[in-house]
């Protein structure tokens, strides 16, 4: 429990800081387990109001159960919500992998997102998920179309963190990097946050990550409750994007998204 509040603690801390100051300041709500996590802590770090919008990124092709719970945690928590169509698979990157170039949507959707005058944006991204958000900042500049250079970041040591940047720059804020997966799941069963259902296993199948269902798959497991998830995090060794179509294909897709403004 200790541990849970220290990583709670940072994170609210790191929202207020951004509060404080980038603006105007919007937050990417993808509706799975992180962005949820980092959500309710917004929701504590400004005593039950999020005084900065969300805004879902979307492509028409998530899950219905994950367009249902979208809507019934917006109206319950008064969420100032935006919904942004992301353009269509046919204006993304031919010489990108089919699956790749699905995910791509997002990137160029919140390109369009940028344009609307947003300094920052925060996104619930995790170092321990991928090998490419392990070289992330939590406050990490980007160009205005969401370019990113991993190897010209700045140091951050000992929570100090360089929220000034020149003009032409947004700010990418990252409060849950130093989270874990399995760190997320006990902090979710702790507070009673909700999550989509589909996180939990039904045929022998669970979700680990969420996305689109046309390049996001379920993987074998028994877990229906989050302590058998926990249980299960405890001795895995499948990896958590197992299930994403876009981290089986080339080598470098990821790594392209990502350093053209991928979340």
């Amino acid at each position: 429990m200790q541990h849970l509040d220290q990583l709670e603690a940072r994170t609210i801390y790191i929202l207020r800081e951004a509060f404080a100051r980038v603006d105007p300041l919007a937050m990417l709500w993808s509706i799975g387990k992180d962005s949820n996590a980092l959500l309710w802590m917004a929701r504590k770090a400004f005593f039950g109001r999020v005084p900065f919008p969300l805004i879902q990124l979307d492509t028409g092709m998530e899950l219905p159960e994950v367009y249902a719970f979208r809507d019934r945690i917006a109206a319950e928590w008064e969420l100032n919500l935006i919904v942004h169509d992301c353009p269509p698979e046919s204006e993304m990157d031919p010489t990108l992998p089919p699956a790749t170039r699905a995910a791509a949507r997002k990137t160029e959707g919140l390109k369009q997102v940028l344009q609307q005058g947003y300094r920052g944006i925060l996104a619930g991204i995790r170092r321990d998920e991928q090998a490419t958000r392990a070289k992330e900042r939590v406050f990490s500049p980007r160009t205005l179309d969401g370019a990113w250079d991993f190897r010209d970041q700045p140091p951050e040591f000992w929570d100090q963190y360089k929220t000034e940047f020149p003009e032409g720059t947004h700010v990418r804020i990252h409060p849950l990097l130093h989270w874990t997966e399995i760190d997320i799941w006990r902090y979710t069963q702790r507070e009673g946050i909700p999550v989509v259902p589909l996180y939990f296993a039904r045929e022998g199948k669970r979700y680990r990550s969420l996305g689109e269902k046309n390049i996001t798959f379920p993987v074998a497991s028994t877990a229906s409750t989050i302590e058998e998830i926990i249980a299960e995090l405890e001795t895995t060794k499948v990896s958590e994007r197992a299930g994403r179509a876009m981290d089986h294909e080339a080598e470098d897709s990821f790594e392209r998204l990502r350093s053209s403004g991928y979340m």
